[in-house]
């Protein structure tokens, strides 16, 4: 019997080869040598991966200019501009990630390299979903990056809450994943074909006169996708996840599994299902009311400050969605300049709650907060950027993501829903400010941190990036516009 091996373009899977091949490199030298690798080797090593990973995106956005988009590996994986940009994104955000983990690991006496392989890992597969053009290969980066989260949640063995908190998302992740892979089987019950092509063509020259079964399985398959971002309903187990898990870990979470899951839930509905939007929009528009508000009102009544976070979380997932709901290209582009925004500045802010959480992780109510920047200007002032630009303050990039994402919503027939999370925002712009004003209390109780230079320069790069392309936002939005989907 003949096996005919499908043709593979190597440039198109680079970056994901190369994350991969790095985290399988530190395994190795891990294994076969006798001393332990030291924590800056680990660290410059991911960082160096992560920057060719980013570099390999540039040629490859270069070579799609050129010569268009395109499927290989037997149309399973896409090649074009959207899984390009949002590869970018990932890369560079997790290679912010391992800088700031580094303090993190330093202040808790952690020993071993297994942080920078998961990490690497887990970003290897937020990039296949950013990539994917099958639902299969959707499935497996979604496994890839959920396996490498459960085990750093609990990385942390000295502290219990940790390992609760492990334990509380392998759960619900799990049951999220079955879903979402029943839901796919459903899918490729009602169209014969699990690539996300095939699936659009089927739904372009068919008319399905009962097509429960396929309701169902994009049904499941959203549902399966609103875990993972951590869209309410759905997001029962974001505050104590983010709250145990170690707070440079928390960032990763908060930003790349979202440009990952972002990626792969708009590949699907957008580029395989846009023809069913009637369908699917009603339950989008119900996790953007739901998300937007719960995640703003629930934040109101934190008193730590990583619960704050994993609320508000919750309200940008709302706001992401708003993208969605849209189902415009316009939607799209919005959407992507969210999380390409997004991304840095989450990861800065909990580098900050790291390094004032100490070293047991204990230190992070609201309170212990108040006068840092009368204590420490520079580090109180950084943190103020970030939490306004994640308020969207006029002038920093946050403004111009929620702008982009609700004209898009309005722009197709959706000045309610863009009314609604407004209000929303209001109500989010709240909790924010309080807590920018309590760090300029004059009844500060805030201790003096040391800010080590790794978490320094990824604290530099939230707020640069906050501020430049908050007055400057023109080159991120154009490269999100020229990011399109790969449409039949």
């Amino acid at each position: 019997m003949t096996i005919t091996m499908p043709s593979v373009n190597y440039l198109a899977i680079a970056p994901i080869l190369v994350l991969l091949g790095g985290s399988l490199a530190l395994m190795m030298i891990a294994a076969l040598t006798k001393s332990r690798v030291s924590l800056g080797v680990a660290t410059v090593t991911s960082a160096a991966v992560c920057a060719v990973a980013t570099i390999v995106s540039v040629f490859q956005w270069s070579d799609v200019s050129s010569h268009g988009e395109s499927t290989t590996l037997a149309h399973a994986v896409a090649y074009d501009g959207f899984g390009i940009v949002a590869t970018a994104i990932i890369a560079v955000t997790t290679l912010l990630a391992t800088l700031s983990a580094r303090d993190w690991i330093a202040r808790a006496r952690t020993v071993g390299v297994e942080f920078h392989i998961l990490l690497l890992a887990a970003a290897a597969g937020a990039m296949m979903m950013a990539q994917a053009n099958d639902l299969i290969v959707v499935f497996l980066g979604l496994e890839i990056l959920s396996i490498g989260l459960y085990v750093l949640v609990a990385y942390d063995r000295h502290r219990s809450t940790s390992s609760e908190a492990a334990l509380k998302y392998l759960l619900l992740g799990g049951f999220a994943s079955a879903l979402f892979i029943y839901g796919a089987a459903l899918t490729y019950g009602g169209t014969g074909t699990t690539t996300l092509t095939g699936i659009a063509y089927f739904m372009a020259h068919n008319f399905i006169l009962q097509p429960g079964v396929l309701v169902a399985g994009v049904g499941l398959m959203l549902v399966g996708f609103a875990f993972k971002v951590a869209a309410v309903p759905f997001h029962t187990w974001s505050p104590d996840v983010y709250e145990g898990a170690p707070s440079p870990v928390t960032g990763f979470m908060a930003s790349v599994v979202k440009v990952g899951a972002f990626a792969g839930v708009l590949r699907i509905l957008i580029g395989a299902l846009g023809t069913q939007a009637t369908a699917w929009r009603p339950l989008v528009a119900a996790l953007v009311i739901l998300s937007t508000f719960l995640g703003a009102g629930l934040a109101l009544v934190q008193s730590n400050i990583k619960r704050l976070l994993a609320y508000s979380s919750i309200n940008h997932a709302g706001f992401m969605l708003l993208g969605l709901w849209s189902a415009t290209p316009r939607g799209v582009a919005g959407t992507l300049y969210y999380v390409m925004t997004y991304a840095p500045v989450v990861v800065a802010t909990f580098t900050i709650v790291s390094l004032r959480g100490g070293v047991n992780e204990d230190l992070h109510e609201l309170g212990g907060y108040r006068g840092l920047a009368r204590r420490q200007p520079l580090l109180g002032a950084a943190l103020a950027v970030l939490l306004l630009s994640q308020a969207g303050a006029p002038f920093t990039t946050g403004f111009y993501a929620k702008f982009a994402v609700l004209t898009a919503a309005v722009d197709a027939g959706g000045a309610w829903i863009g009314v609604a999370v407004m209000v929303a925002a209001s109500i989010a712009g709240y909790f924010y400010i309080r807590l920018v004003l309590s760090l300029y209390d004059t009844h500060d109780s805030a201790e003096v941190v040391t800010v080590p230079r790794t978490s320094a320069f990824v604290i530099a790069v939230g707020v640069l990036s906050a501020l430049v392309f908050g007055v400057w936002p023109g080159p991120l939005e154009s490269l999100a516009q020229h990011a399109v989907l790969l449409l039949p």
